[in-house]
């Protein structure tokens, strides 16, 4: 019987810690050109943006950096997903065998 003291989680590999990583530079991009929308100035960068085309370019181009980053995590997360399947299948069968996918028979 193994003892797993909760599910199986993924693995945090270095790809998805880079990307995370870029999905955090699209964020702050966006909040960036957002700051400028709400006081009329750059909140963290005192130049940038310095204008609505700056702002608008900073929002545009974070989410799709965002957009792009995300869409990478979720390629190498389901990389993990055949081994996730079949260790949490095991948990399952371990910690709530009532509940957990019945095995077919031998042949």
């Amino acid at each position: 019987m193994r003892n797993f003291a909760k599910a199986p989680r993924p693995q945090l590999t270095g790809r998805i810690f880079a990307y995370a990583l870029v999905d955090i530079f699209g964020l702050t991009c966006v909040a960036l050109g957002a700051t400028w929308f709400a006081t009329g100035k750059g909140a963290i960068l005192p130049n940038f943006p310095g204008s609505m085309v700056e702002a608008v370019a900073a929002i545009v181009g974070g989410a799709a950096v965002m957009i792009w980053a995300v869409a990478r995590v979720l390629r190498e997360l389901a990389k993990q997903a055949p081994e996730l399947q079949a260790k949490y299948e095991a948990y399952m069968a371990d910690h709530h065998p009532d509940h957990a996918k019945p095995t077919p028979p031998d042949q």
